[in-house]
């Protein structure tokens, strides 16, 4: 069985690769059933390497082509100049390059996995982007790193991925104080919420409109995290059932020549 995957139409450019890879199509059992792409969890780390491998063959690559990060909720964006070791992952939450055969990872259970190229430039990137890390500027910060090898914002398309959607994403204040403490008028991205005291967060759409903000087209995959069972891992559906082991997928894009 081969690895499955979403395309979106933006990213559908001559000599780019991409995929929102789904949990199927993988190796994994239990808990990370099937194509969990984590290698931060507790899932056979065997069973992992053969996921990610079907997963980079999917974009026409090897493994060994695959960049993951370690994801830490925060800003920093890396060069990827070439391949790292798996067990030598920067620290970061997005990536960048104009180096072709390289795949550009982000791992995500319901935070938006945000893809970028500009076909132009031949440059391409990858952004994990929770709340946390957008409202600290994870997306805008990749879109600075990826014009410092060459990139115009007027010719980058990005894509936000399958991720937790507003009628799923219920929140407390502190998430609301804290998107608000930038930007009072962000208040549009939550709605009222079913119980006192919670608000329904708007995830992809608050990515979106900050890309907006700097004159970055972006666009929406209608996919949410925790209402598909079938097709995604979830973290707050996950937490909801009573926690325990959870896989992760796998978005990436790759420059291909």
């Amino acid at each position: 069985m081969s690895a499955d995957f979403l395309l979106a139409d933006p990213l559908q450019l001559p000599g780019v690769a991409h995929g929102f890879f789904t949990r199927n199509g993988g190796v994994s059992t239990g808990a990370f059933a099937s194509l969990n792409c984590s290698l931060s969890g507790k899932d056979d780390a065997a069973a992992v390497r053969e996921n990610r491998t079907r997963a980079a063959a999917a974009l026409g690559l090897s493994h060994g082509a695959l960049c993951g990060l370690t994801q830490v909720h925060g800003k920093r964006v890396v060069v990827a100049e070439e391949a790292w070791p798996e067990d030598q992952r920067p620290e970061a939450d997005g990536v960048v390059t104009r180096r072709a055969g390289l795949a550009l990872g982000i791992i995500t259970g319901d935070c938006a996995p945000v893809l970028f190229a500009d076909r132009k430039a031949g440059v391409i990137g990858g952004a994990h982007a929770g709340w946390r890390g957008a409202v600290l500027g994870v997306l805008e910060e990749t879109i600075v790193v990826m014009e410092g090898l060459g990139a115009a914002r007027r010719d980058i398309v990005a894509v936000v991925g399958p991720c937790i959607h507003q009628p799923s994403y219920e929140v407390a204040a502190d998430l609301r104080d804290a998107v608000l403490a930038r930007d009072a008028t962000d208040a549009r991205f939550f709605a009222e919420g079913k119980r006192a005291d919670r608000w329904q967060f708007d995830l992809p759409g608050y990515c979106a409109a900050r890309l907006g903000a700097l004159g970055v087209a972006a666009s929406i995959l209608a996919h949410d995290t925790l209402a598909d069972e079938a097709r995604f891992f979830s973290h707050r559906r996950n937490t909801l059932a009573g926690g325990g082991p959870i896989g992760h997928q796998l978005s990436a894009i790759a420059l291909t020549g």
